[in-house]
């Protein structure tokens, strides 16, 4: 794999590059740094994904991640220290409500209650997230995603969570990518429930949104506003000129980019994913556009990649594969391409948004980052940081109403299906010792937000 990257030591642009109202932020999500073990939070279906042989590296899971549970002060200390104004986390559907449904856990509340007041006490507004996919095992055993009453459990589960926070969050987002939470789980396999069947997935695909939908409106209800969808977004590119290669890279960006927008924005669905999903979709579907289309305060843009996608020559649907492209990539295999940025701010708000306010929500990449000598050298993150800001600027420019700029991620953490290895964080964690250590990157942006 040939990488190269500037050398950077520093960011080209500072905080008075942008507009007065934008914030900057560094985001973690609860699963991949609190450690599920404390504080009586119930199982996932991740703790059960990882318990079984094959599925994550090393079998590593999110048992201890980075003990944040018990370090949370220390680390939002380090947030503040870098100068920015925003901290986004999510909320543990498994620490709030063990069994899914029913009883709360009191510590589960009180530590989000503490986390909030943490946040507000050094500066920080808190942007929330309901969900970063780690499910209770006992929704999962009921059907999970799958089963359409997951909508009305994740509604309960949000008026839960936000009688207790909503007050004091800054904006407060649903689900987090929508596609990792239906596709990438129930049609490829890759996360939990680790499930690669097509009628799962069409109906993942369909009650992600309805779930969305319901608990925008359960906190509505609560009187809350600044509600909005995060979704993830890679930039699909036909990997040669044939006519194959583009109707695939089309189809890629239908699934990826296009049906959760839909949904959400226009209340339908691409019609060139559903002549592959619509024979599995669940009855009487077009039903719950009302609820799905319920109005939101602002789009979440998360953006790492593009992907070269080809036909694989089958006529079984998407029958698309990705070919390795040759552009740069991070420690994920992951092309760099910051110009996709730009395209999905300003193709979000040309197709779908108008004048709703964008976040850029995440940002990042993954690097082989060593400490030594109390210090951790990543130029090639500050290199990205510093493309991926000028495709923000670049877009802002152009008239995008884009309104902060979250980095993915505070600190490194527990990548999932990837275990312990990918390193997306600004801070370095030894997870021996769990001892925190701030990055070049990390100096690099304290220096630019202070300027």
């Amino acid at each position: 794999m040939s990488v190269h990257y500037r050398q950077a030591m520093e960011l080209d642009l500072s905080r008075s590059d942008f507009p007065d109202d934008f914030v900057f932020g560094a985001a973690t999500s609860s699963y991949q740094i609190e450690g599920s073990r404390f504080g009586g939070c119930g199982t996932s279906h991740w703790d059960t994904f990882a318990a079984t042989p094959g599925n994550t590296v090393r079998s590593e899971g999110g048992a201890l991640a980075c003990d944040h549970y018990h370090r949370w002060e220390s680390d939002l200390d380090l947030v503040r220290d870098a100068g920015f104004d925003c901290y986004r986390f999510s909320t543990s559907w498994s620490r709030v409500l063990p069994e899914g449904r029913g009883p709360a856990n009191a510590e589960g509340l009180d530590f989000y209650d503490r986390l909030v007041d943490g946040m507000l006490a050094r500066g920080l507004k808190p942007h929330a997230t309901l969900y970063h996919w780690d499910l209770p095992v006992p929704l999962a055993d009921l059907g999970g995603w799958r089963n359409r009453d997951i909508a009305g459990w994740f509604a309960d589960y949000a008026e839960v969570v936000m009688k207790r926070i909503g007050d004091r969050v800054a904006t407060a987002a649903t689900i987090n990518e929508p596609w990792c939470v239906a596709w990438l789980s129930h049609f490829m396999g890759e996360h939990a429930p680790g499930m690669r069947d097509i009628r799962a997935a069409a109906r993942a695909m369909h009650h992600v949104l309805l779930a969305h939908g319901r608990a925008t409106q359960a906190m509505r209800a609560l009187g809350m506003d600044n509600l909005g969808l995060v979704a993830n977004f890679e930039y699909a590119q036909a990997a040669d000129d044939s006519a194959a290669a583009k109707a695939a890279a089309r189809l890629y960006d239908g699934i990826y980019n296009r049906w959760f927008l839909g949904g959400v924005f226009k209340r339908a669905y691409p019609e060139d994913v559903l002549e592959g999903l619509g024979p599995h979709m669940p009855e009487d579907f077009e039903n719950d556009f009302d609820i799905i289309g319920t109005t939101v305060d602002w789009l979440g843009i998360n953006y790492y990649t593009r992907k070269l996608i080809a036909s694989d020559g089958s006529t079984q649907f998407p029958a698309l594969k990705e070919v390795e492209g040759p552009l740069p990539k991070t420690q994920m295999g992951w092309e760099i391409y910051p110009e996709g940025l730009h395209h999905f701010i300003t193709w979000v708000q040309k197709n779908y948004t108008g004048e709703l306010p964008i976040y850029v929500t995440e940002n990042g990449m993954a690097s082989h980052d060593e400490a030594a000598g109390g210090a951790v050298y990543d130029p090639a993150r500050i290199d990205f940081l510093n493309r991926h800001l000028h495709a923000v600027r670049h877009a802002i420019a152009e008239g995008a109403p884009v309104k902060g700029y979250i980095v993915w991620s505070l600190l490194d953490n527990y990548e999932w299906a990837f275990g312990y290895e990918k390193r997306f964080g600004l801070v370095h964690v030894d997870f021996e010792t769990l001892e925190r250590t701030p990055k070049t990157s990390w100096h690099a942006l304290q220096r630019a937000l202070r300027r």
